[in-house]
């Protein structure tokens, strides 16, 4: 018979396995009438302990103290902050740290309100103390969890996906059929045979705008799309998010990834990006801009301490880029992201799917060159980052327009620098960026005539001294990578510019193997891995949220197969200067270095007003049994002189580790296979892979900042 997992039990039939396991610390609770006698009576426990295996140990094992000095810096950090009172950084709520003092009220079989995770987090921590060495996760289990996960073009699934291009194709006949705007491009001629029509919609297949003008925009539309296969509670949900105003929009081509046979492929990664879930439905109406400096009120500095021209075209958080969000359909994207970071925009109204009003108006021209003044007379500024909603949602023609308002901007920029003295010049633009889901959401975007479009802009850019060009994207899965995929990004790297992703760490996403399994995939495209986001925001993404422990056990157990050697890290320097050749280059490298893939990529949180940081130590945890962080900046890049001012702030998690446990279980995964992810009590934000770094900047520039005052409070 199996034994019941820990997760699984009540809080009093785990105190008996307390008594059972660590019966020193239910006698020390027992024995102490105050909680300051418990607390002093841990302090020596913990230090007689760590004695005591120092000298039982030889220099040759010193790894088996390392569990042991977590574990107990760990509970000795949170011996000393017991009882004060603090504010989540975040949600600014008031937190007080009383996790010793419910530990021993527990273990005494007093009345508390906490949950069982509560007292699994002390249980774990207290086997972590115990601990003698760490498991090493051996190079043949990564690579047979990286084997697991299929990609876009294996054979089976391509298969099924014809399939579903076929059944979808279908019911694209009858939804033209059946359209009232009989203006639209998309239409039948009178006469046309069902053998025509297929014929026809299968040319059209292959067209972004057929693509988006049949995006599926209603509940009952996907799931007829979906061939009535959503169940009922799912569909719930989805009618519930239709009511309170969550747009939908999935084009038919991104439909066709998803599985819908009865035991089709695992597409839990993808399926999760596009059906909401309950918490994101709830909240709904009420959800706040996580990141603090996107909150913009016209005169005053945001969270970070700059000041905008406005409240949404512009967004910023250090010194050196900026966000350039264009009143475009670039304000839409080829999909929406059930844990989109804009969400609230989305709730607004301000970023929406109505392509035709996102059109530009007749003051667009003026506008843009307002915004492009913000840029050309800061004196730091040198990377402009284009994003939305999704930069290739804006037509060809409206893209070139602010690709030529950059290179006037950065032009001008360049050349006022002559008159400018020694110690006063500004930072001239360096680098430019598209942010775009486009490759993974509707590959046939990247035409032949976005293709010549951004070729020339690099050819240009390159004369005035832009070096770097690139495409920041967002795949998520391995299964998005399909041979369409590898033709659009192809063209995109044939005209010069290189690609880097954006990962968002999901619960599906966060299974073993998983994240390794697209770095390699991403890697043989060429793409190179630039950031794994761990999911930010509030109770709306509570379902998708994974807790900071499981990226810092990815990056130690996982990540770490594709380390950069300086060795490695010369040779991808070189690769990136040419990405029209970085798909031989970089798979040549792999092979050579006998690699799986080339770990570029940084593990991170995006804090709000902040910055990004995997630099944290857990010092609490909540009744509920969700850890309270402290983390501290990432002090390897230029900040705010707001951000750089402060010392750290505590966010507390979306869930608890027990609970990101049950549901990977419910997902098919064993929890005993992530079992050291409990003992990750604290972070480090990695190094910047070097060929992400700024080139060199030309000597006199002034350290001068512009556009930047002290915000009242943060």
């Amino acid at each position: 018979m199996k034994k019941k997992s820990l997760l699984y039990f009540t809080v009093s039939r785990l105190v008996e396995v307390y008594k059972d396991k660590f019966p020193e610390i239910v006698q020390m609770a027992l024995r102490s009438d105050t909680l300051e006698q418990f607390k002093r009576l841990l302090r020596m426990y913990i230090l007689q302990l760590s004695r005591s295996r120092r000298r039982a140990l030889t220099k040759n094992q010193t790894m088996k103290v390392l569990p042991l000095h977590s574990a107990a810096r760990r509970i000795n950090r949170m011996l000393e902050l017991e009882g004060i009172s603090v504010r989540d950084f975040a949600s600014n709520d008031e937190i007080k740290f009383e996790s010793v003092g419910l530990l021993w009220q527990t273990l005494r079989k007093e009345d508390t309100e906490i949950k069982l995770d509560f007292m699994l987090d002390w249980y774990y921590l207290f086997e972590q103390l115990h601990a003698t060495n760490y498991m090493v996760r051996s190079a043949v289990q990564a690579e047979n969890e990286r084997d697991h996960w299929p990609n876009g073009i294996d054979k089976n699934i391509f298969y099924e996906r014809n399939g579903n291009r076929n059944f979808i194709q279908q019911l694209l006949i009858k939804k033209i059929e059946g359209r009232k705007k009989m203006n639209s491009r998309y239409r039948f001629e009178d006469g046309m045979s069902l053998t025509d029509k297929q014929r026809q919609v299968r040319a059209w297949w292959f067209d972004y705008q057929f693509q988006l003008t049949m995006a599926i925009r209603s509940a009952d539309e996907l799931n007829y799309f979906m061939g009535m296969t959503l169940s009922h509670q799912t569909m719930r949900i989805l009618h519930t998010a239709e009511r309170k105003g969550i747009p939908f929009f999935v084009t038919p081509y991104y439909l066709s990834l998803l599985s819908i046979r009865p035991f089709g492929y695992d597409d839990a990664a993808i399926r999760s990006y596009i059906l909401y879930s309950a918490e994101l439905v709830k909240e709904f109406g009420q959800i706040r801009a996580w990141e603090k400096e996107d909150d913009v009120r016209p005169g005053e500095p945001n969270a970070a301490g700059w000041l905008l021209p406005n409240n949404h075209s512009i967004h910023r958080r250090y010194p050196e880029v900026a966000i350039f969000i264009p009143d475009s359909k670039g304000r839409a994207c080829g999909g929406l992201c059930a844990v989109c970071q804009r969400m609230y925009g989305f709730q607004q109204g301000r970023l929406n799917f109505d392509l035709e009003k996102l059109a530009p108006r007749e003051d667009w021209n003026d506008r843009l060159r307002l915004l492009m003044a913000y840029f050309e007379n800061d004196s730091q500024l040198r990377d402009i980052l284009v994003t939305g909603g999704d930069a290739l949602m804006s037509t060809n023609v409206t893209l070139k327009k602010i690709l030529d308002a950059i290179l006037g901007m950065a032009q001008r920029k360049k050349e006022a620098n002559v008159h400018r003295p020694e110690g006063q010049k500004y930072a001239v633009i360096q680098r430019v960026r598209l942010g775009s889901r486009m490759p993974a959401y509707l590959p046939y975007r990247i035409d032949d005539e976005l293709v010549a479009l951004l070729r020339d802009f690099r050819d240009k850019a390159k004369q005035i001294g832009i070096k770097q060009f690139i495409i920041q994207t967002h795949f998520e899965s391995p299964l998005e990578i399909t041979l369409e995929v590898l033709t659009a990004l192809r063209k995109i790297q044939e005209a010069g510019w290189m690609i880097t992703n954006q990962q968002v760490f999901t619960v599906a996403t966060s299974r073993r193997g998983h994240s390794a399994a697209l770095r390699r995939m991403l890697n043989r495209a060429g793409i190179l891995s630039y950031y794994t986001f761990s999911v930010k925001g509030f109770a709306e993404n509570r379902a998708l949220a994974v807790p900071n422990c499981r990226l810092m056990q990815e990056m130690q157990e996982e990540k770490i197969y594709g380390q950069l050697t300086a060795e490695v890290t010369d040779m991808l320097r070189k690769i990136a200067q040419s990405p029209e050749n970085i798909v031989n280059d970089l798979g040549w490298l792999l092979d050579s270095c006998r690699l799986p893939f080339v770990a570029t990529d940084r593990n991170v949180m995006n804090l709000p007003g902040i910055g990004k940081s995997m630099t944290f130590t857990t010092v609490a945890v909540l009744p509920d049994g969700r850890r309270v962080l402290y983390f501290t900046f990432d002090n390897g890049r230029f900040h705010s002189p707001v951000v750089a001012g402060l010392e750290g702030v505590y966010i507390t998690e979306s869930k608890s580790v027990a609970d990101y446990l049950r549901q990977l279980e419910c997902m098919g995964e064993r929890a005993e296979n992530y079992g050291s992810v409990w003992y990750y009590n604290q972070g480090k934000t990695e190094t910047i892979a070097d060929i992400f770094r700024y080139p060199r900047q030309e000597s006199g520039i002034t350290k001068e900042l512009m556009n930047f005052k002290f915000p009242g409070c943060l």
